[in-house]
């Protein structure tokens, strides 16, 4: 039951990119760790330049191909995933990463492939 089209993933891609460098600073990020706050804000300026270089239709560069870019979420899945384990964030840091983590490891799994007709 994969459902996630090329399409509606390059539509998610600038809202979430946005999210990750605001939504730290709405949460007040940075309690347990400073560097929570700073790991979202940096990941999501590169989700955004990633998405701007991306080949699909909302990519603006279309330098990197769509295959590479699944494997950099998926990358960045993991280690929101492994983050507050390795830098002891705790609370809503922690959590936070954990829910982004799953939330992006979920969106690049539920991925349909593009077959050749």
């Amino acid at each position: 039951m994969k459902f996630v089209t090329k399409r509606i993933h390059a539509f998610l891609d600038y809202p979430v990119a946005i999210a990750l460098i605001i939504l730290p600073f709405l949460l007040g990020l940075g309690d347990s760790n400073s560097l929570a706050l700073k790991l979202s804000v940096a990941t999501g300026i590169a989700a955004f330049i990633l998405t701007l270089l991306t080949d699909h239709h909302l990519g603006i560069f279309k330098v990197i191909s769509y295959k590479m870019h699944l494997i950099v979420d998926f990358i960045v899945a993991i280690v929101f995933i492994v983050a507050p384990f390795i830098f002891s964030f705790e609370g809503i840091d922690a959590y936070y990463y954990w829910i982004n983590g799953v939330a992006v490891l979920t969106v690049v799994s539920l991925h349909k492939s593009e077959a050749a007709f």
